[in-house]
């Protein structure tokens, strides 16, 4: 139904942006990768992902159709919906999670949050012979970006993984721990860090 939506940025968090896009504010679920392609920015095209519930009609924004595919791929698998899609993307980059496919590593991939062994296996065997082709270009072109401010990073990573669904305290613990071993990391990074901690 939507191929993108461009437009201005009203409103971003690591977790969902708000695309303004003729007069009418479009919110957007999108991963930790979409947010590190777009902070930046004042405008931003997303590849959109439409989904029907019962009793949601949920919008996916993605920074690049590499990312969508990826995520399209992801939710495919039974037992796997748009919101653990997301946390994998958010967890792990798409070359992390080509990697961990590739390797069969079932172990790592269930240590993103919401995700049993189980279904971290089936993940792997449905899609370790699907994922060529799709990495390639979701790697190209991403850029180094340069850290803010390091009480700033702190402040938005917390309010990332609160919305993510993880206790203020435990995730400033390991926000803390997190940038004392790497003082200078980007919020995404930071994030992306914790998530695999928590």
């Amino acid at each position: 139904m939507y191929e993108f939506i461009s437009g201005r940025i009203a409103d971003l968090t690591p977790a969902y942006a708000v695309i303004e896009a003729g007069g009418v504010g479009y919110y957007l679920n999108i991963s930790l990768q979409t947010f590190s392609e777009i902070e930046k920015l004042g405008e931003a095209k997303l590849y959109v992902h439409f989904t029907v519930r019962e009793d949601a009609q949920i919008l996916y924004g993605f920074a690049t159709t590499a990312e969508r595919e990826l995520f399209r791929r992801l939710v495919s698998v039974s037992g796997v919906g748009g919101g653990t899609a997301r946390m994998v993307l958010s967890t792990y980059s798409p070359a992390e999670l080509a990697g961990i496919i590739s390797s069969e590593n079932a172990v790592l991939l269930k240590n993103v949050k919401g995700l049993g062994l189980k279904t971290a296996e089936k993940i792997i065997v449905e899609l370790r012979d699907k994922m060529t082709g799709i990495v390639a270009e979701a790697v190209a072109g991403v850029a180094g970006r340069g850290a803010p401010e390091s009480d700033a990073v702190h402040s938005e990573a917390l309010s990332a993984l609160a919305m993510l669904g993880f206790s203020r305290a435990a995730s400033d613990k390991v926000v803390r721990a997190v940038m004392k071993e790497e003082p200078g990391l980007a919020v995404e990074e930071v994030i992306r860090r914790s998530l695999k901690k928590l």
